[in-house]
């Protein structure tokens, strides 16, 4: 396949886990919650779902397992912030260093254990397409649901009652109130399901692309989705957008590699954070307006979001 091909289907494939993560990050910051600790859900989701995939030889089962550890860590987020009053940033960072504790600890037996991992399946007809064929429908299933969740969650934030509440407590509670709806509960949900995405996209990242365990494995990418947030301006399909940004950075230092073209390999692997970078220095500025008006509280330091 050409370079470009190559880079393109990488992007897919690499990017997959960090738009599952943006995703449900999307949703919490709509709500008004800002979740750093996004990483150690994506981080614990990769753990458990590798762990429960070797004990039981079951992938789907792996994923389920990677989707609740990454809820029931955001859930703790949550607990600490919106019923105790923590700060949401510095929370967000104390639940990411429990997650990379307890999958440190936890993780050692399944260091170089080998597991049965999501296997890519060829779409028939449509994987024969010239060009989208192999970068679009080659992929394991946890991708193609990727492909579903982002248009699934457009559709639930800006054609829904539900998602309605659920940007109405990101950006006027007090509204929301009016109308009988808790706005607490609202974000509690909201931080929830964006905890449990992230554990897909861990499980994605362990059981279907790098189809390995090791500590730390998520290298960042949690963080690189929270910032793919603000790239994304909030909206779920423009998400899509930043993580494939991310993904065909991944891609290329291999790509490269197997068509014998030597450079830096410090310069290509800094090169994904490089990309994001920029993006966020170009755009970062001209869509901070356009935040959920509760993320001022939290990046305002102005106390107790509620």
């Amino acid at each position: 396949m050409s370079l470009v091909i190559d880079v393109a289907t990488g992007a897919v494939r690499g990017g997959t886990s960090i738009l599952f993560v943006a995703l449900g990050e999307t949703i919490a910051e709509r709500a008004g919650v800002v979740n750093l600790g996004a990483e150690g859900s994506m981080l614990t989701g990769a753990l458990a779902a590798y762990a429960v995939t070797a004990e039981t030889g079951d992938p789907l089962l792996g994923a389920a397992a990677g989707a609740a550890a990454g809820a029931l860590l955001a859930l703790v987020h949550a607990v600490l912030v919106l019923s105790r009053g923590a700060n949401q940033l510095a929370n967000g960072l104390v639940v990411l260093f429990l997650g990379l504790g307890l999958t440190s600890l936890f993780g050692a037996a399944y260091v170089g254990r080998s597991i049965t991992t999501f296997e890519p399946y060829a779409v028939p007809l449509l994987s024969d397409i010239p060009v989208l064929g192999p970068v679009l429908f080659d992929h394991d299933p946890l991708t193609y649901a990727s492909y579903l969740v982002a248009p699934a969650m457009w559709w639930l934030l800006y054609r829904s009652r539900w998602g309605l509440a659920l940007r109405a407590a990101g950006e006027r509670p007090e509204v929301l109130r009016t109308y009988g709806r808790s706005p607490l509960l609202v974000r509690y949900l909201a931080v929830v399901a964006g905890g449990l995405l992230a554990g897909i996209g861990g499980a994605q990242l362990s059981t279907a692309y790098a189809n390995a365990w090791f500590e730390n494995m998520t290298a960042g990418r949690g963080f690189i989705a929270v910032s793919l947030v603000i790239f994304a301006a909030w909206h779920p399909l423009r998400a899509v957008a930043g993580a494939y940004l991310f993904g065909a950075a991944l891609a290329l230092s291999p790509a490269l590699q197997a068509r014998g073209i030597g450079l830096n390999q410090f310069v290509l692997d800094a090169l994904p954070y490089l990309v994001t970078l920029i993006a966020l220095v170009v755009l970062g500025r001209r869509r901070g307006n356009t935040a959920p008006e509760s993320l001022a509280k939290v990046f305002d330091m102005t106390g107790r979001s509620t």
